[in-house]
């Protein structure tokens, strides 16, 4: 994994200096994470971006019709992300993968809606940094604040991975759909927030072959 101590303080450290007042941890994520989505430009609207969303509707009336979330079509070198626990930006390129692998993609970023994964993230900055955010606060804790969001963050790619094949299975696509993602997507190292893409393809590969010895 490669991440400095404070990489998951960094932005939002950052965020809060440019307020007026310290903010309380919570406030600081929702800001900083508006600021991301603001800096996204949206695609136009035209047959791919009319695909991804076509995509994107039969996932939500299949798995998830009650749920909030929003969906912004772009470009730019972002394919898929999830923001402020309810909005989905996704590239407009993912219309260009077969229907299962684009199925897949949504679906993961899906299931970080609907698996709550914004607010479990959201507690442990909370829990190290309980009031309102300041050097002092935040500099002692980045370390250990650092650690534990990128193993969360880790856990919650693996459980969108999983959520997002058993949504593929309910559609009628073949699993492998999912790992063909992946490799249409390119390879990807560790990152803070992302296990390598072999340790996703390998998770994905091994409950392919569970559910294939279940039947």
């Amino acid at each position: 994994m490669r991440a400095t101590t404070a990489a998951w303080i960094v932005v939002v450290w950052t965020a809060a200096a440019q307020a007026a007042d310290p903010s309380a941890i919570g406030e600081v994520l929702e800001h900083s994470q508006q600021q991301r989505l603001d800096a996204f430009h949206l695609a136009t609207e035209g047959p791919r971006a009319a695909a991804v969303r076509a995509s994107f509707e039969r996932l939500l009336r299949v798995a998830a019709p009650g749920v909030r979330v929003e969906l912004r079509v772009i470009t730019g070198e972002t394919i898929a992300e999830t923001l402020q626990g309810h909005v989905i930006v996704a590239h407009e390129r993912l219309a260009d993968l077969p229907e299962g692998q684009r199925s897949f993609v949504l679906a993961h970023e899906l299931g970080h809606v609907v698996r709550d994964h914004w607010a479990a993230m959201g507690g442990v900055y909370r829990r190290w940094v309980p009031g309102e955010v300041t050097p002092e606060r935040t500099d002692p804790v980045a370390g250990a604040l650092g650690r534990d969001a990128s193993a969360l963050a880790h856990r919650q790619e693996f459980e969108a991975d999983a959520w997002a094949l058993e949504l593929l299975a309910r559609l009628g696509f073949a699993s492998e759909d999912a790992v063909g993602a992946f490799l249409s997507l390119g390879m990807q190292p560790d990152t803070a927030t992302h296990p390598a893409t072999r340790k996703r393809v390998a998770a994905l590969r091994a409950l392919i072959a569970e559910r294939a010895g279940g039947r």
